[in-house]
């Protein structure tokens, strides 16, 4: 690996670690408050499915180890807030929704993925080249998600909904990853981050448009449930989901 390429790795695990750790302040309250609230922990499952895909291609992939070693962190990160989920969960039944998402995303899909990868395909080429495809077209699923919040941004003429640094750290985050891709010539890490950086800067332009707007006050707690949303599907990410309106991604 080139001084260059490395430097620009180092670079996007910093950004992407900033990702990861935004939902902390979310978890912080439902800690204090021993409970979940209304919050969904679907955003959640699908991201922790995300940086398992991706540090499984990174350990696959000869020179991955810059993609394998923040995705690790972002796995740690994510089994905590889900492990913070099960342990406050609002009621019963929201435990067992959030034990079966587990079971049939994280373990499940995450399982049939390594062994068919592992047993029934030889080739290393081959295995990286399926292992990518379903991580390139996970990671543009959950870099699309954000484009709910948009549209309600546009509706309610309020930015209450799309978290400043959010958008901008998702949008420095693919580009720079754009960048390593294009200059370790992997198209499936390059596709979803060039994706994802275009819809980062969509959503600066939306805020910028909107920022000043005065319509559409809401109250404090449906704002951390939309910020806790939208923090949760990005990955190498995010993803912004509403309090009661969750797409999955990752």
């Amino acid at each position: 690996m080139n001084s260059t390429l490395f430097i620009i790795g180092i670079i996007g695990n910093i950004i992407s670690v900033l990702v990861f750790v935004s939902p902390i302040p979310t978890f912080w309250r439902i800690v204090r408050s021993r409970s979940t609230e209304d919050f969904e922990a679907a955003p959640y499952v699908l991201t922790l499915l995300n940086t398992l895909l991706w540090l499984y291609y990174g350990f696959t992939k000869p020179d991955g180890l810059l993609i394998a070693t923040v995705n690790g962190f972002g796995a740690v990160m994510e089994t905590i807030y889900i492990v913070l989920f099960l342990v406050y969960a609002a009621d019963h039944a929201k435990r067992v929704k959030t034990t079966k998402l587990v079971a049939a995303l994280d373990i499940g899909f995450f399982g049939v993925v390594f062994a068919t990868t592992t047993f029934a395909i030889r080739g290393l080429d081959m295995k990286i080249v399926v292992i990518g495809l379903i991580c390139a077209c996970l990671s543009v699923f959950m870099y699309g998600s954000p484009l709910a919040a948009v549209r309600r941004v546009i509706a309610s003429r309020s930015v209450e909904y799309m978290p400043f640094f959010l958008s901008f750290f998702l949008f420095l985050n693919g580009g720079v990853w754009a960048m390593y891709a294009i200059l370790d010539k992997d198209v499936f890490l390059g596709v979803p981050n060039g994706i994802g950086c275009f819809l980062g800067g969509i959503q600066l332009v939306i805020y910028a448009v909107y920022r000043n707007s005065k319509v559409g006050c809401q109250s404090q707690g449906t704002h951390e449930a939309s910020y806790d949303a939208s923090t949760s599907l990005l990955s190498s990410y995010a993803d912004t989901h509403g309090q009661n309106d969750v797409s999955t991604h990752v």
